[in-house]
């Protein structure tokens, strides 16, 4: 299947996209949820994906109740998730390959996340690849967090561009609602998620691995 328009500009999510960092956040969680008593199900982890905190925050308390401690799970959690990535987060499949192509091709990107900046310098740094995108909008840079469109809103801004216009690449069912809700063609690469019949809906093609995209745009730009 072909792109239904021509690609100006792509604009990427980071956690479970760009680099393999969801399961360590799952893992970190887990362990901590253990540490402080409680079972933390799967489940409950992949409802929290794709939220900032305190949304992340609110799924908790649905499930453990209100007077449970988000506070001391966020704070141990981070703790241990550095822990875990001393040795490095790894990249996804095909993440140097795309911007090679997008080089090539003269296309611009971004990154827009829920993460804050301090992990998209670290998770990306590490990589050499934050001077490879033209601008990052992490946590706090955009005036509402996924699903709301804000985020890709304000991608397009810095775009210049028509949201229409660009390709967003996303991994959470928070992130694919944000920037179809912006207009944006926006393409599901799964990670933790799997997609359902809503993701199937909104995005204009399901991606096993940024490798596909990659290929969907060298058949445009081939065209």
């Amino acid at each position: 299947m072909a792109l239904p328009r021509l690609v100006k500009a792509v604009v990427f999510d980071m956690d479970g996209l760009l680099v393999d960092s969801e399961s360590l956040y799952r893992d970190a969680l887990i362990a901590t949820a253990g540490d402080m008593g409680v079972a933390l199900p799967l489940d409950v982890v992949k409802r929290m994906i794709g939220h900032t905190w305190p949304g992340s925050a609110r799924v908790l308390a649905d499930h453990f109740g209100a007077a449970f401690d988000t506070d001391r799970l966020r704070t141990r959690s981070v703790e241990r998730f550095y822990e875990l990535a001393e040795a490095g987060v790894a990249l996804k499949s095909g993440v140097r390959e795309i911007l090679d192509y997008l080089d090539q091709a003269g296309l611009p990107r971004g990154v827009v996340t829920s993460s804050r900046r301090k992990e998209v310098e670290h998770h990306l740094g590490d990589h050499g690849l934050l001077e490879r995108f033209h601008f990052i909008l992490a946590q706090g840079e955009y005036p509402r967090p996924k699903p709301d469109p804000a985020p890709y809103q304000a991608a397009a801004e810095r775009l210049g561009l028509d949201p229409g216009d660009c390709l967003a690449l996303e991994d959470s069912h928070n992130g694919v609602r944000a920037a179809a809700a912006a207009g944006m063609m926006t393409i599901m690469v799964p990670d933790l998620l799997d997609p359902t019949d809503e993701m199937h809906a909104l995005c204009i093609r399901i991606a096993a691995d940024l490798h596909e995209v990659r290929a969907l745009l060298e058949a445009q730009g081939a065209s």
